[in-house]
């Protein structure tokens, strides 16, 4: 038998969407399965949109690696495409002398990893540049962006049609049984229809899904120390006509699982406040009004003149984390898995921040790892 499709990818995220574009680029056939009635509706819908200049994570890392190049392909892409973002900037602000201590490391971190344009100021200087904010020192990072996601996974869907790749929306994976030319996989339309889809490559894009996706092929996660921790995070907005004005992106000196309450903008200039991280055993995306005394507590910290009253619910995410509470973080799991005897079967596990900035990039390693027929 020969199969219906060369690669099938699982996931119709922003990553999944990129690894198919960057597959069919490269030659090969592609169908892309998507369980909901949309492309990027899930994680991809529900973060801040911001492209990270690469600051935070271990030298050699993939979040590193993956990040830096894929920061500068996804502002190439933007500029020739012209998918909506701008190259804001953001501030790191410590608030007390120990944070500054730590303002350092994170300079030291991210020019080895070699994010171009950090520079430190004092307050007075962050002052000066952001007159609302607070801080005894800050890191300027100019990379950093923000980009429309939905646009972004636009163009990846394009690009994909336009190799004669086929995007099957309300199209559910329930079952993958190995064959000798590949796989075959047995898939649930809207309608309840199963049908049959034999390939060659499997790519599990699936987020919060890939450890089910991986299961129906054998693999267990969790017995080889990559199962999921679901984190949620919940993000509250600035009310209009709240007096707070800012020009970049502000962002505490990060001391728990997360980079922190931070303030992002969109392209419209609006401002929001998130995420928090809250482990959780199954996702949901409430969120809880009483939270914004907390968050107020956390913003001011570095933006004295906010009000609670100012803040008001807006959307939550959960993210695919492989480090439990109190765990030390862990990278992102892009594993070929010939050697748990799935030869062609591709997982991406625990693709969290910054899996945005990062997905051209980890589509081109995904491509990378499977040598063309």
């Amino acid at each position: 038998m020969s199969p219906d499709a060369d690669v099938v990818v699982i996931g119709g995220g922003v990553v999944g969407l990129a690894a198919a574009a960057a597959l069919a680029r490269n030659g090969r056939s592609v169908t892309l399965l998507e369980r909901g009635g949309g492309l990027g509706r899930e994680m991809t819908a529900r973060n801040s949109e911001v492209v990270h200049a690469g600051i935070y994570y271990p030298p050699g890392s993939l979040k590193a690696v993956l990040c830096c190049e894929g920061r500068e392909r996804l502002y190439a892409r933007c500029e020739r495409l012209g998918i909506p973002h701008r190259r804001i900037g953001k501030w790191i602000v410590a608030c007390d002398e120990g944070e500054a201590e730590r303002l350092a490391q994170l300079e030291a971190l991210g020019r080895e990893n070699g994010v171009p344009g950090l520079r430190r100021v004092d307050g007075r200087a962050l002052r000066r540049a952001e007159p609302q904010v607070r801080g005894v020192a800050a890191l300027e990072s100019p990379q950093t962006g923000i980009v429309d996601g939905h646009a972004l996974c636009l163009s990846l869907a394009a690009e994909l049609e336009s190799y004669a790749g086929v995007v099957a929306l309300r199209a559910e994976l329930i079952g993958v049984a190995p064959r000798a030319y590949g796989y075959s996989l047995e898939v649930r339309d809207a309608d309840g229809a199963l049908y049959a889809l034999d390939c060659a490559v499997v790519v599990n894009a699936a987020g919060l899904d890939a450890p089910r996706i991986a299961a129906l092929a054998g693999l267990d996660l969790v017995a080889r120390g990559d199962g999921l921790h679901p984190c949620k995070g919940d993000y509250f907005s600035l009310a209009a006509g709240a007096p707070i004005r800012l020009q970049r992106l502000v962002y505490p000196v990060p001391s728990g699982p997360g980079l922190g309450i931070h303030a992002t903008l969109d392209l419209a200039g609006r401002i929001r406040f998130g995420p928090d991280a809250e482990f959780v055993d199954v996702p949901r995306y409430d969120v809880d009004p009483a939270k914004a005394g907390r968050f107020a507590a956390a913003i001011r910290r570095y933006l004295p003149e906010l009000r609670e009253q100012w803040l008001q619910p807006d959307y939550a995410g959960v993210r695919p984390r492989l480090a439990g509470p109190g765990e030390p973080p862990r990278d992102f799991v892009i594993a070929e898995e010939s050697g748990a005897g799935l030869p062609g079967f591709v997982d991406l596990i625990g693709i969290e921040s910054p899996g945005l900035t990062a997905s051209l990039a980890i589509g081109e390693r995904v491509a990378g790892l499977l040598v063309a027929p």
